[in-house]
């Protein structure tokens, strides 16, 4: 047999792509959702998704779906893993790559677009979802829980000034658990990162908290030498 025939003789199998948005608007943690447009469980909430085109990467792929459906472009996208059970859709063999973003909510706010009805919903709180997604978004929690004990990723879901209650509240959130104040600001500030500002931010108190900025150029410099904020990340597995 020759290599062609060889190819020839193989079934086709789908590839799709299938993005987990995760967002912050300073005060709560949320991941973002459309409703499934077709059957199967049409009309069912459903991570944003689509297939591979043939002249496209993985990579763009996530891109263009990612803008497709909700008008998002530039932000932090990251492939998570591939998801090849043979009857997670009950349509067609299809091999779905996830990829997860991480964006400042009020950032990107009025460039969502409406033609999905996208609509953002807290993380502990998200519906159930089509086929394997939930599976999708649970190893995407744990990937970021992993990640961000050591890289400083969830810098990417905070607005350009930011305070450090706000920063702390983040974390939080993203590991469910309670973080220790004095620890967690210690910390902080050894890594150099943050540049403070005069303003503060004096909704929550007369007192206020000090804004403060990432610098950007020891931020990329540090990206891959994060400190690690969250004891035992061990238990955070990929």
């Amino acid at each position: 047999m020759t290599a062609l025939n060889k190819y020839q003789n193989q079934k086709r199998i789908l590839v799709a792509v299938d993005c987990i948005i995760f967002g912050y608007d300073g005060e709560q943690l949320k991941i973002l959702l459309i409703k499934r447009a077709m059957e199967p469980q049409k009309d069912q909430w459903s991570l944003m998704g689509g297939f591979i085109e043939p002249n496209e990467n993985l990579y763009g792929a996530a891109e263009r779906i990612l803008f497709n459906s909700t008008g998002l472009k530039k932000v932090y996208l990251e492939q998570l893993k591939s998801f090849g059970d043979p009857q997670r859709d009950p349509m067609e063999r299809t091999i779905s790559v996830a990829y997860f973003a991480l964006i400042d909510i009020n950032k990107y706010r009025e460039q969502i677009s409406d033609t999905h009805h996208a609509e953002w919903f807290l993380v502990q709180e998200a519906p159930k979802l089509i086929f394997d997604h939930d599976e999708m978004v649970e190893k995407a929690k744990r990937r970021i829980r992993y990640k961000a004990a050591f890289h400083p990723i969830l810098f990417e879901l905070l607005p350009k000034k930011f305070t450090i209650p706000q920063l702390q509240n983040l974390y939080e959130q993203v590991y469910n658990a309670k973080i220790d104040n004095r620890n967690f600001i210690r910390k902080v500030n050894s890594t150099g990162l943050l540049i403070k500002l005069a303003e503060k931010d004096k909704s929550s108190s007369k007192r206020g908290a000090f804004y403060y900025e990432l610098d950007m150029n020891k931020y990329r410099a540090k990206f891959q030498s994060f400190i690690n904020f969250i004891p035992n990340p061990e238990n955070f597995i990929l």
